[in-house]
């Protein structure tokens, strides 16, 4: 950020009066620019125990599998958006059972949030931002090809969760960690 959207005068980088951490400030007009993480939410698709997953037609990691999800637009609930991103991707409609993982990703100022969601029948299809859409049993997931960690680790812990009774997961992921840090 250079400019203010406000007056045209260029920003400075520094901490407001009565804050604790820096912004950039308009020094002609006072406007402060709150920069706060985005948050992407989506869903863990389920049928008859398989999990839709969407192959990424679109960059980053384009080609490789993840969950149904985007960010979240004004105006719109988590849950509005979830549906939402899950009808885009994977042009199929789900019920939404509960919260599943919350997962803060700090060093790409995001926050990741998945509903275990109920895929009643098996009808999905490619959206514009996906190659592929298929279900998949734990045993046929394609592990070294998913697009990133939030999706890997919601998905180990849903099938650890499947023989015991379903927990809500809020976890950071850290740059360049293995196994993220548990709340």
């Amino acid at each position: 950020m250079k400019y203010c959207s406000h007056c045209a005068n260029e920003l400075n980088f520094t901490t407001p009066v009565g804050d604790n951490r820096p912004r950039f400030v308009c020094p002609a007009c006072n406007t402060i620019f709150y920069q706060n993480p985005r948050i992407v939410a989506g869903t863990l698709p389920v049928h008859n125990g398989q999990v839709l997953l969407c192959r990424r037609a679109i960059e980053p990691r384009r080609g490789f599998w993840t969950l149904p999800a985007g960010f979240m637009e004004n105006g719109e609930s988590t849950e509005q958006a979830a549906l939402r991103e899950t009808l885009e991707e994977a042009q199929a409609t789900v019920e939404l059972q509960s919260l599943f993982s919350m997962i803060t990703v700090p060093h790409i100022d995001q926050v990741h949030i998945f509903f275990l969601a109920a895929l009643p029948e098996a009808e999905f299809g490619a959206g514009e931002e996906s190659l592929e859409v298929a279900l998949f049993k734990e045993e046929d997931i394609p592990w070294q090809e998913l697009a990133f960690p939030t999706v890997s680790q919601t998905l180990k812990r849903y099938f650890a969760d499947r023989s015991v009774q379903q927990n809500t997961h809020v976890f950071d992921i850290q740059p360049h960690q293995a196994l993220p840090k548990e709340h």
